[in-house]
């Protein structure tokens, strides 16, 4: 059609083309948005629940309008040392550890391209875990600071091997994995091997810290373990929008002003550094950082990072496992929050193998 025949009828083919897909371009960012904002007001609204419902249960039930009098501080009765001395730090520290393993499992698991690649899976943890035992039954501490800063100390050493050994120019996600799958079987070796050489007192101490618990739940740990989150936590939302550049390529990513290797050096660090202060706080729950990332990016169902809603699913993980494990099951049967999540995430993984998803990294 010429010019003026376009003219004539008042329309141009690009033109209308263009604007088809910029109205569907938009209708697609508008349908995402408001699928990413129900999501994340669902898990924030289940978070709650169980956060009341976590505070509500116990030998002395309270109900929802006691606790929620509480902690506005409207109730000086039993009520307030019930929640606030006795069931508040378990729950603070249940949130804090959710959002630390959950933002800990998606930065490892997008910047390694692999959904394998979480902290319980390529040794972190191990290794974290492997530094308290230590502590525990070699240095013979079981307060204070010296279990939880040698379980730093054993992560944030794994974490450096594995950068070392993964390193061949550059880092690949299959190396990284590979070589954290190793030093974990070494680092569950060692713990073996000090649990054989001691007292069967201090050997269970170490099982029962070893399972992932959150028992140990006072204000000191929580405020210690609130700092380090609060510090981590803006980093990570630092270098959001660099991960979300690597997911393009590395080629991409650097021809837009990225420098991929310190951009994926900083967000590992970041993830071993969340894994090992989740980790000496309460010991390695298994597989809350494996699940968390996962179930968020399908529940957003468009490919980004998800970071936020992994938090949450972590927080929902750990509150609702420790739930269960406190007053679901038979009192004869309680047990650490840590063996509740191992029997949901025993099974994804399984699943995860069958069904060939492990390639998709």
């Amino acid at each position: 059609m010429s010019a003026p025949a376009v003219l004539e009828h008042g329309s141009d083919p690009v033109v209308d083309r263009r604007e088809v897909a910029g109205r569907g371009l938009r209708t697609d960012r508008r349908r995402r948005l408001r699928r990413r904002l129900l999501v994340t007001l669902a898990l924030t609204v289940l978070a709650a629940v169980l956060s009341v419902t976590a505070l509500m249960l116990g030998d002395y039930r309270l109900s929802a309008a006691e606790v929620v009098r509480t902690l506005a501080g409207s109730d000086e009765g039993a009520a307030r040392f019930i929640v606030m001395d006795l069931r508040l730090p378990r729950l603070v520290l249940g949130i804090l550890v959710g959002v630390a393993f959950g933002l800990a499992g998606a930065l490892f698991q997008s910047v390694l391209r692999n959904p394998l690649a979480s902290p319980d899976v390529i040794g972190i943890s191990q290794g974290a875990s492997a530094g308290a035992v230590t502590a525990l039954l070699v240095v013979g501490s079981a307060s204070g600071v010296v279990v939880p800063l040698s379980a730093l100390a054993g992560g944030a050493l794994v974490g450096l091997l594995l950068y070392a050994v993964a390193w061949r120019g550059g880092m690949t996600g299959h190396r990284f994995v590979l070589a954290g799958i190793g030093v974990a079987y070494v680092c569950t070796s060692l713990i073996g091997y000090l649990l054989t050489r001691s007292d069967v007192k201090e050997a269970q101490v170490a099982l029962l810290w070893m399972t992932g618990s959150l028992g140990q739940a006072d204000w000191p740990l929580v405020r210690t373990l609130a700092v380090a989150v609060v510090v981590l936590v803006p980093l990570v939302a630092c270098v959001a929008r660099g991960l979300s550049l690597l997911l393009l390529g590395d080629e991409q990513a650097g021809s837009l002003g990225l420098r991929p290797e310190v951009t994926r050096a900083c967000v590992v660090g970041l993830g071993v550094a969340l894994a090992c202060v989740a980790t000496a706080a309460a010991g390695p729950v298994a597989f809350v950082a494996f699940i968390a990332a996962p179930v968020a990016r399908r529940l957003l169902g468009d490919g980004t990072l998800a970071l936020l809603q992994s938090a949450l699913v972590g927080v929902v993980l750990v509150v609702g496992a420790d739930v269960v494990a406190q007053h679901l099951l038979p009192a004869d049967l309680s047990v650490p929050v840590g063996v509740v999540t191992g029997a949901v995430g025993g099974p994804y993984l399984i699943w995860l193998m069958a069904s060939g998803r492990t390639r998709r990294a």
